[in-house]
């Protein structure tokens, strides 16, 4: 045995004894921090090793909330569970009509035909080649919220931010930009909408105008640094920043390139909005302003009266947010919150406003307005745009209703 062999094997011995004077056990290659939360000083133990995938502290239990009322089509990010405006891949909501296939990667493959000079299909490998590009935006159901559907007559009250708007996240996508594989292919002058077609088996697909392809639309593959999650769209979706979610195709197999609308079933029998003239209108695409107080909401109690932070988001799928203001009135009265940076165009904005609490019962509200100009309606702004059948794009304002005993639930029930 030679001399660095014997200094090696000594190491080894002298960490394995120190590690199980500590409690712990050296397992060889791999090593895992504690499951469970222990009332051990921290000074007075060695630390777990590293590990091949980090993991949240044992003391944290956050997670997804599967829906209530279709359980095998959407789970809901906890939005009063997380800080800043990224939400943690894992947390991400998801939406889906027949469940998450299952695609490997080599054998991945993006068709783009129609209207265009040459025909392409691009394989995994063959889209990172290309120029890449992040930003960092959210995407967001355009049923999000549906509870607070002013047809509605059973809104709940005891109702997290979460189980109300959770089918809105914030990542930072990573792709080749539309337009830059539409050129590749040579589409033609005349085309004017494209078919965005899944892999998943409900064969999702959407009909989009060419203008949002040459605008800012992407072609996805990474998500917060890493590949896309299944729930997500791996290998690669489509990204339609600031359109409703449905149109920012999971699991993209296949681009269309043509002079009309497709008429889906996706944007006829569904994703199409109800309004007070009694037409319906389709291809409503942009997510208007919305804005969500997460902090402090049902199932918080005040814990007596004093000053709170009145936290929350808000976004735009027509841009920046320009100012949320916020009411402890019921919308009596106004004043403007603090948005925190960054600020960037369609993409969830952290606002945060310092209140006041006397002890009195109080109906808290935030009310988001753009860069363009448009502001979050109220609940008869929208019915008397929309019409009582709004189910899609519902972007209300949201009230909280606090109690004299610093209880807190939803309070939107009480404007209707």
């Amino acid at each position: 045995m030679s001399q660095e062999d014997t200094l090696s094997r000594r190491k080894l011995l002298k960490t394995s004894a120190l590690l199980a004077t500590s409690g712990l056990v050296l397992k060889p290659q791999k090593s895992y921090p504690q499951t469970t939360p222990t009332a051990v000083d921290s000074t007075k133990v060695l630390g777990a090793l590293p590990s091949e995938l980090g993991s949240r502290s044992p003391f944290e239990t956050v997670e997804r909330e599967v829906g209530r009322f279709d359980p095998d089509g959407y789970s809901l990010s906890p939005l009063e569970r997380l800080t800043g405006i990224i939400t943690p891949s894992d947390l991400h909501f998801e939406r889906h009509h027949a469940g998450v296939p299952s695609i490997d990667p080599e054998r991945y493959e993006l068709l783009i035909h129609g209207l265009v000079d040459r025909p392409l299909k691009f394989r995994l490998a063959d889209l990172k080649r290309f120029p890449s590009v992040s930003r960092i935006c959210f995407i967001e159901c355009s049923g999000n919220g549906y509870l607070t559907s002013n047809n509605r007559s059973d809104i709940p009250e005891e109702i997290t931010p979460g189980q109300l708007d959770g089918m809105v996240s914030t990542s930072e996508w990573t792709g080749v930009r539309l337009s830059t594989l539409l050129n590749e292919a040579g589409a033609r002058r005349n085309a004017t909408w494209f078919l965005a077609e899944g892999q998943d088996a409900a064969v999702m697909t959407r009909s989009i105008p060419m203008t949002k392809a040459w605008d800012d639309a992407l072609v996805v593959y990474g998500q917060n640094g890493e590949a896309l999650r299944p729930e997500q769209g791996y290998p690669v979706r489509l990204l339609l920043p600031g359109w409703e979610g449905n149109s920012s195709v999971k699991w993209l197999r296949r681009i269309e390139v043509g002079d009309a609308p497709f008429m889906t079933r996706e944007e006829t029998a569904k994703y199409s909005d109800a309004r007070s003239t009694g037409k319906v209108e389709m291809f409503t695409f942009s997510m208007g302003p919305k804005s969500l107080i997460t902090s402090p909401t049902y199932p918080n109690v005040l814990a007596g009266r004093g000053w709170f932070e009145i936290s929350g988001l808000a976004w735009s799928g027509h841009g920046r947010i320009d100012s949320v203001d916020i009411s402890v009135d019921g919308g009596g009265t106004w004043q403007s919150a603090t948005l925190h940076e960054p600020i960037l165009s369609k993409c969830t904005t952290r606002f945060s406003f310092p209140w006041h609490w006397t002890g009195n019962a109080a109906l808290l509200m935030s009310r988001a307005t753009d860069e363009m100009g448009y502001r979050q309606p109220t609940v008869s702004e929208a019915r008397a745009g929309r019409g009582p059948a709004t189910f899609y794009h519902n972007n209300v304002i949201r009230p909280w209703r606090v109690d004299a005993d610093g209880r807190m639930t939803f309070g939107l029930r009480a404007m209707i």
